[in-house]
């Protein structure tokens, strides 16, 4: 279907260019607000098409979004969004629709919600779940200080997919609080939702045999020759207990919530209405259950909201540069993304029991033809990544070969299950960490700048991260053949260096290996990942005389390849796309310092500060990892000077306290790198 503009229902004079802030929508009409909803549309689809961004969630909050700000005097009253790609609506009433067109850019509006960007912004929101958590803390805050305004969590019922989401309704609903939870249900997270609990917020009375089947046994009754009527009031009471057991607000009222709903979430007049309500006559625990559609309002994001989730800006004309001889015929590269999804099909075609897991991000993870090539094989357990974990165990301990494919910034949430559920027992998972280092425009709580260090700290874990998309598949293979505990491979959002030969059988490598690619003297670079084939260029680029390591196994390292590297070179330089702080750079001063190596060590990693938005490889340029700033530090380093953004053994093993109490970790909201 052809994109195409939201028809131009108003010649009226416009009312967007009336609202700067949520209190200028309180002196319109209804009328006026529901011209407003579809200026906001048309403004969020010229913009965002333009420069790329979240769509169709924010497209299906319009109405919902104006309604809030109507009835609720932000700022004083807390709106706490989940997650924030349906939070651009919200920008753009709250003071920042000039800025619209920076959205993602470095330097410009972040994607996100962000405490630092906006008063309006009441708590960050880049994963999914929180919201109500964060609220009822909220909540808490003003009953202790005695104040009396209201705290309203605006959750998708993909979130609701998100045990955090149940932990806190429950202390929520117990606590008897003025809280409003406001349940935004499109039927979608990112991908269409799935469980039990997206199947529950279908009403009963949508199924039309249900219908059918209640009048016929209700005739059948009513011809009954002994007690008919009393027969048929028994069935009624029994159709009561039976609706009420299957009505969507049952498991919110027993939790201890007042239930509203379900209402249509794009009337804007009923909107407002059920939240007035509920605003002013209604203290204590309530949720508010919309139904909206995904995309509303422009016909093609409609009928594909998966595809219009999100969207590129357009691209500026490109610089048509020379083609070198033979690269006429030479194919494309592919995106880690889709290499491991391809490769993930190979080894089930091999081993029938490799199965596959992801947490709501089948498209995000390259798993659409794995899902519908082998359905039996595959599992989208929904928003919930430490269930992820322990049920990929339980796989694992029945012998079967689980892949748990996740970002890595959300499987930081299933620490915990990693540690005891699965490496405490040895269990051979593999997990594969997509979108790991800069993954550019989403920012800081999508950047998987952790994973390095985190996975490293876990006892019986192999850390693993490729050079390249055949190396990928390699490890894979190694993955799924190593037997010994639980493995991770970490690759970026990007396409591979390489051109894949799919003809080629992957195959396992050893342990530990390391793969010297350049042998050079008196510097010893050693790269993980990404950082392999930007070391690489840096040095060919610069002619530079100097040992390359692909350092693809983090852990456990190569240690007796380490010795001897160490022992014929005069200065060590290490490079990743991690966080400074515990990645592989601290591994190996480690190393050093246990043997009595004393050489000069620089090791370039990600600050230990979180990253701002913007395109990878600006990104990239401001951590001092691009091809030039690296090809600088190597050729300073043979002569014999040490990068100025370099860190030595010293400040790599420095302690915490000592970080603590020079301020390095009291942050303001919002600051970033």
């Amino acid at each position: 279907m052809t994109p195409s503009k939201p028809p131009v229902a108003d010649v009226r004079v416009p009312v967007l260019p009336r609202v700067h802030v949520p209190a200028d929508l309180r002196q319109l009409s209804i009328e006026e607000l529901e011209q407003l909803c579809g200026e906001l549309r048309t403004v969020l689809w010229d913009t965002i098409t333009t420069v790329g961004g979240h769509l169709a969630a924010s497209l299906g909050v319009v109405e919902l979004t104006v309604a809030l700000h109507y009835v609720y005097d932000t700022p004083r009253d807390k709106l706490v969004w989940d997650v924030g790609h349906q939070g651009y609506i919200h920008k753009i009433l709250t003071g920042r629709r000039e800025r619209l067109a920076t959205i993602r850019q470095y330097g410009g509006l972040s994607g996100f919600l962000k405490r630092g960007e906006s008063e309006y912004d009441t708590f960050g929101a880049g994963h999914a779940s929180t919201s109500i958590s964060a609220a009822l803390g909220m909540a808490v805050a003003r009953d202790l200080h005695g104040e009396d305004h209201s705290v309203v969590a605006i959750i998708g019922d993909g979130g609701m997919t998100g045990g955090l989401a149940y932990e806190a309704l429950n202390n929520a609903g117990a606590s008897g609080r003025n809280i409003t939870v406001v349940l935004n249900d499109n039927g979608m997270s990112i991908s269409p939702n799935v469980g039990g609990i997206s199947r529950f917020f279908l009403k009963m009375e949508r199924n039309p045999r249900m219908s059918k089947l209640k009048d016929e046994i209700w005739r059948l009754l009513g011809e009954s020759p002994v007690a008919a009527k009393r027969l048929q009031r028994l069935a009624g009471k029994l159709e009561g207990s039976l609706k009420n057991l299957l009505s969507p607000g049952m498991l919110f009222e027993d939790m201890g919530f007042q239930y509203f709903g379900p209402f249509d979430g794009h009337n804007l007049r009923e909107v407002i209405d059920v939240l007035t309500d509920v605003k002013n006559d209604h203290h204590h625990p309530a949720l508010v259950h919309l139904v909206t559609v995904k995309g509303k309002g422009i016909e093609c994001a409609e009928a594909d909201p998966i595809k219009y989730h999100g969207v590129k800006g357009r691209p500026l004309p490109a610089k048509v540069e020379p083609r070198a001889a033979g690269d006429a015929t030479r194919p494309p590269t592919m995106a880690y993304m889709d290499i491991f999804g391809r490769a993930v099909i190979g080894e089930t075609a091999r081993d029938p029991d490799v199965v596959v897991i992801t947490a709501a991000m089948k498209e995000g993870t390259g798993l659409v033809e794995y899902s519908l090539a082998y359905p039996q094989n595959f599992f989208d357990v929904g928003i919930a990544e430490g269930h992820a974990v322990t049920f990929a165990s339980g796989l694992a301990a029945s012998g079967l070969k689980p892949v748990v494919a996740v970002y890595s910034t959300f499987l930081q949430r299933a620490y915990d299950h990693m540690l005891h559920d699965c490496a405490l027992q040895h269990l051979p998972v593999l997990f594969c960490l997509d979108r790991a280092g800069l993954v550019g425009e989403d920012g800081p709580t999508h950047h998987g700048c952790f994973d390095l260090a985190y996975l490293s700290s876990i006892p019986h874990m192999v850390v693993a991260a490729p050079r390249s998309g055949e190396e990928l598949r390699d490890l894979i293979r190694t993955g799924l053949e190593y037997r010994g505990g639980p493995m991770a491979v970490r690759y970026p959002r990007d396409k591979a260096p390489d051109v894949i030969d799919w003809t080629r059988a992957p195959r396992a490598i050893r342990i530990g290996s390391w793969e010297v690619l350049r042998e050079g003297k008196r510097v010893l670079v050693l790269a993980v990942g990404t950082m392999v084939e930007v070391a690489r260029r840096a040095i060919a680029s610069e002619e530079l005389h100097v040992t390359l390591v692909n350092c693809r196994f983090i852990k456990p390292l190569d240690e007796e390849l380490l010795s001897d590297l160490l022992a014929r070179h005069e200065c060590v330089l290490t490079l990743e796309e991690g966080s400074i702080e515990g990645g592989f750079g601290s591994r190996i001063a480690f190393f050093m310092k246990e043997h009595g190596l004393t050489q000069p060590f620089a090791a370039l990693a990600l600050p230990d500060q979180f990253v701002t938005h913007g395109g990878r490889e600006k990104l990239l340029e401001v951590c001092g990892l691009s091809d030039a700033q690296l090809a600088e530090v190597i050729r300073g380093m043979t002569r014999g000077e040490m990068p100025v953004g370099g860190r030595s053994i010293e400040t790599v093993l420095v302690s915490e306290a000592q970080r603590v109490q020079s301020g390095l970790d009291a942050p303001q909201p919002g600051d970033e790198a």
